[in-house]
């Protein structure tokens, strides 16, 4: 890895895609430390345990780099475009519209990114409004006004900064991922997550359990290596192509082989449980009643029921994720058209019932360890009493996305040498 970042600086192209890369992830960092107009900064100070002591909103704070904590204009970060390209993403399965835009190749695949950036707009707005109302609740805690003057005007001045904060740390993103070397959204991400190493370091060093201390360096290690195990972990299906007569010539022929991975779904099923588990003491929160308190600490993130409903949800939405990204039917019509097919599988219905019975069996497991890696950090602080700063959700997309980066630039280093030996 440390041969392929040298190697990656000899090249001048992407030396400079590298560069134009680093300028735009600084510039999203730094927008994650100005705060919106009309915020009382003291206050915000005064409330910062409520976004990093493993709160609901740790998980949100986290992926908007702290900016969630400090009312940053960048406070919503990439979320927003997330949640709303996977609901684009589901909804081309039930909206026929939608299925057939997605068939139609690159014009196609540009209209639907339209409708995610109107989608983006959309929920950024609605997300703002209730971060509004959610950051006026900590008052309390705070002792002091957290928006001074809070109007109309204030309302409408916040919510439109955070709105456009989205749409800028969206914009920037895509034009990573246009000009510069890796996927945009996922790197702006891993920024966020990265930022807050040095606090990470800091409280395991000064955490006062000296076995905790021994012990976690290791216990890092192990999980990563299991993390990066089973991200490049796949099921290799044998693949035949059959020869064909095309004019005077013959084409095609060879074997090549159709992979699986054990973990189709990537993150996406752990964000979809930590969503939905953190409804409740959101509300909590929001509405300060009896019942509703109850109700927020029943489903605290540091209890049993939310370790175990995060674990059921992560299971059934990475069985519905996978079967949704990849359809056996599908696949076999494709092998079907261009002239492959499985050893010992006939073409057609055989091999999407073969598929989609591999399919199964690798998603058992490949939802267990995403189930795992979420409540590991959760077991680790009530077992221990210490503070564990990355959560496992933070540590999935840190290093798929450094295994992604890390291929990317491999590619590109491969096709300049081809360049090169080709002149």
């Amino acid at each position: 890895m440390v041969a392929t970042i040298l190697s990656a600086f000899t090249v001048p192209e992407i030396r400079k895609k590298l560069a134009f890369t680093a300028l735009l992830l600084a510039l999203y960092r730094l927008g994650a430390h100005i705060p919106v107009p009309g915020v009382n900064v003291q206050a915000v100070r005064d409330i910062q345990e409520e976004f990093g002591g493993g709160g609901i909103l740790n998980l949100l704070n986290t992926f908007s780099g702290g900016g969630l904590g400090r009312i940053a204009v960048f406070a919503l970060g990439i979320m927003p475009y997330i949640t709303a390209s996977i609901i684009l993403q589901l909804l081309q399965v039930v909206v026929p519209s939608l299925e057939k835009l997605s068939k139609e190749g690159e014009v196609g695949q540009v209209r639907i990114t339209q409708y995610t950036r109107y989608l983006t707009v959309g929920l950024s707005f609605a997300q703002a409004i209730g971060y509004v109302f959610l950051f006026r609740s900590f008052e309390a805690s705070a002792g002091q006004p957290v928006i001074d003057d809070f109007d109309v005007a204030t309302l409408f001045l916040i919510v439109m900064a955070l709105t456009c904060g989205c749409v800028l740390v969206m914009w920037m993103g895509e034009l990573i991922t246009q000009r510069g070397i890796g996927n945009g959204i996922s790197l702006m991400i891993f920024a966020s997550i990265v930022s807050g190493l040095p606090n990470g370091v800091q409280a395991w060093w000064t955490n006062p359990d000296q076995v905790f201390v021994v012990m976690m360096p290791f216990l890092a290690l192990a999980v990563i290596a299991a993390v990066v195990f089973v991200q490049e972990g796949q099921r290799r299906i044998p693949v035949q192509y059959a020869k064909r007569v095309i004019g005077r010539r013959m084409s095609g022929g060879g074997q090549t082989y159709l992979p699986l991975r054990v973990n189709m779904a990537g993150v996406i099923p752990v964000i979809f449980a930590a969503s939905i588990m953190a409804f409740p003491p959101t509300v909590g929160q929001l509405i300060q009643s009896g019942w509703a308190q109850d109700l927020s600490n029943f489903f605290s993130p540091s209890k049993a029921p939310y370790v175990i409903g995060e674990t059921v949800f992560i299971i059934l939405f990475t069985y519905f994720y996978t079967a949704v990204t990849f359809n056996p039917v599908d696949q076999a019509d494709n092998l079907k058209k261009y002239g492959g097919f499985i050893p010992g599988v006939r073409p057609g219905r055989p091999t999407a019932e073969f598929l989609d019975r591999i399919l199964a069996r690798l998603t058992f497991p490949g939802a267990l360890y995403l189930a795992a890696v979420a409540a590991l950090p959760t077991i680790l602080i009530n077992q221990t009493s210490a503070s564990f700063f990355f959560g496992g959700t933070s540590l999935l997309i840190v290093v798929g996305v450094a295994l992604d980066t890390m291929k990317q630039l491999e590619s590109q280093l491969m096709m300049r040498n081809y360049e090169g030996f080709l002149k």
